[in-house]
């Protein structure tokens, strides 16, 4: 009864996989209805072009060494993700509780519900045709368990051992794209990382993550992204900085493993995040503490004299969360 609640498990699984390979696309954009009964909705065309494409999927690792467990999976996979056309950036992603990063009083103030998944595997492509050869070919295969549907599902139902249910894909546009000059840490071996990972500890972290995520108010998309490309952050010039990018949810994949219309599997209903990658903490709390972060947090459109106060462009509190990067890989050309 047992392997067959596994087995049974294991084709969620296989569906799950198969959507990352191939999600559905409707014919056209969802953007949404207008912020005020003045205003014409948003179009593809009001929108910032993409920039860069980012693949992602999320996990909720089980009790006890299971997450030691699935980053050495990932750590001993076969891949040469690094040799592939468009390839730009790789992390896996794991969740850093706020209150470790700002303690108990900043978390508070920072507000917002951590995510319901603890990793994040975080693809850079240079163009989303880019992505789709890659999940149509050989190379996903391998890296999924395989070329063969034993293998696969092999893979899939070891991976039970490991996780809370199946995984869960979503897909980004890049915006307003920054990075520093290229940079790989650690050993790096026919495409994938070469790191000594044993199941019992956890990797070594290489990076740092803060992430802001929004839900923007329907028809208020275009007023929020021409918001954030008129800041002067001065990121580039700081020590430490890595890459950022404002990521727009692809509106065009809708529900990828679940059913059209379905909630969120993890009920993450934001549509924008803002993504910094640090080479490490100290570096994301040296721009915490500096005028640049002051700067940035207080620059905002000017607002002319008697005109009426305009709702934020968001439907609540945009929510922090920080991330710690392990296996992280950089093609030739940057993130």
């Amino acid at each position: 009864l047992r392997w067959y609640k596994m087995l049974r498990i294991a084709s969620v699984l296989v569906a799950g996989a198969s959507a990352l390979q191939a999600p559905r696309l409707s014919s056209a954009p969802a953007w949404l209805n207008a912020a005020t009964l003045e205003q014409a909705p948003a179009t593809s065309k009001d929108l910032l072009p993409r920039e860069r494409y980012v693949a992602s999927n999320r996990f909720k690792t089980r009790g006890g060494k299971a997450a030691a467990r699935f980053e050495a999976r990932w750590a001993n996979r076969k891949s040469r993700l690094a040799e592939l056309e468009g390839f730009r950036y790789f992390s896996l992603f794991r969740e850093v509780p706020v209150e470790d990063v700002v303690g108990p009083r900043g978390a508070a103030a920072m507000g917002g519900d951590p995510p319901s998944y603890n990793y994040m595997s975080f693809t850079i492509w240079n163009e989303k045709k880019d992505f789709n050869a890659w999940r149509k070919g050989d190379a996903f295969k391998e890296a999924h368990g395989g070329t063969s549907i034993g293998a696969f599902l092999k893979a899939m139902v070891s991976s039970l051992k490991v996780l809370k249910g199946p995984p869960s894909p979503i897909f980004f546009d890049g915006l307003l794209h920054l990075a520093a000059p290229p940079s790989q840490k650690g050993e790096v071996e026919g495409g994938w990382r070469v790191v000594e990972a044993d199941g019992k500890n956890l990797l070594e972290a290489e990076n740092f993550v803060a992430a802001n995520r929004f839900t923007v108010r329907e028809g208020a998309e275009a007023a929020f992204e021409e918001r954030w490309a008129k800041r002067d952050s001065g990121l580039a010039d700081l020590p430490g900085f890595k890459s950022f990018t404002m990521l727009r949810r692809d509106a065009k994949t809708k529900g990828h493993s679940e059913k059209k219309g379905a909630a969120d599997k993890f009920g993450d209903d934001f549509n924008y995040m803002s993504f910094t990658v640090w080479e490490d903490r100290d570096a994301f709390m040296g721009w915490r503490n500096s005028q640049s972060f002051k700067d940035a947090h207080s620059s905002g459109p000017k607002k002319e004299e008697g005109a009426p106060k305009q709702p934020p462009p968001w439907v609540k509190p945009p929510s922090v969360v920080f991330w710690e990067g392990v296996l992280e890989l950089t093609g030739a050309d940057g993130a």
